[in-house]
């Protein structure tokens, strides 16, 4: 056989008994213990040990095919502080009122709105 040929033919996986993410790291050290040439498995992470299993087996990633998670339609820095600006319009014309509790309720809206900004800059 030649060298392309080895390296083409993954070894076959063993049947593992639930899947590699919900292995402990005990029992995925001595999986990745019978992996030929691997070097200081022992010391190795959770991930780090996935990793090697996947690779030397040819596996994909388990959460791979999953479904991934819904992303909310964050909005933009400027629609976030538009809404700030009307809030704020809100709250003056609520103070009026001499509504208590709905003046803490616009209050948080806007602390919320200006935490949510600050985190958006950041990303």
């Amino acid at each position: 056989m030649s060298e392309e040929a080895k390296e083409e033919t993954k070894p076959k996986a063993p049947e593992f008994q639930k899947p590699l993410k919900k292995m402990t790291v005990v029992e995925l050290k001595e999986v990745a213990k019978e992996i030929p040439g691997a070097v200081g498995v022992t010391a190795m992470l959770k991930a780090d040990l996935v990793e090697l299993i996947q690779e030397y087996y040819g596996l994909e990633d388990e959460d791979a095919g999953k479904r991934k998670k819904a992303k909310k339609d964050k909005a933009t820095i400027r629609e976030m502080k538009a809404k700030i600006v009307q809030l704020r319009g809100k709250k003056a014309e609520v103070r009026e009122a001499k509504d208590n509790k709905q003046i803490n309720i616009l209050r948080r809206r806007v602390n919320r709105l200006k935490k949510q900004t600050r985190k958006a800059v950041v990303v």
